[in-house]
């Protein structure tokens, strides 16, 4: 009787993020824990699904990378050597910086408005985010 082999290999089904992330592109947040903490940075990649967040200037790794050609022969080659990039990190070691109140960090929470829109606040102050 035939017997199907097991698939080989890694796991493909990794743990799906189930928290809430609230912060945005654009966000200037600051570093709570980890070897850049106390640095701050404003988030220019959000992965939800992994509930991480890319900041610029923190978390710097250095990649090495191949020259390759372009497919597009107007637009210039790639180059190679050790590019630093801005890898990243976890959700949970980075706070909003409260622009309203003493240059804090803050925790995020969501109201309705006057109108009825749901809006942003920092909890510290109470201000709305913008």
């Amino acid at each position: 009787m035939y017997t199907p082999s097991k698939k080989k290999g890694p796991r493909t089904n990794k743990p799906i993020f189930q928290g809430k992330i609230r912060l945005r592109i654009g966000d200037v947040v600051r570093v709570i824990a980890g070897k850049d903490a106390g640095k701050e940075g404003t988030v220019s990649r959000i992965l939800p699904a992994d509930g991480k967040v890319v900041v610029e200037g923190v978390n710097i790794v250095i990649k090495h990378q191949k020259a390759r050609p372009q497919a597009n022969p107007n637009a210039a080659a790639q180059q190679s050597g050790r590019i630093e990039i801005a890898a990243p990190m976890h959700i949970c070691k980075v706070q909003l910086v409260d622009k309203g109140g003493d240059k804090g960090v803050t925790r995020i929470g969501i109201k309705t408005d006057a109108n009825g829109n749901r809006v942003r606040y920092a909890k510290k102050s109470g201000g709305v985010i913008e």
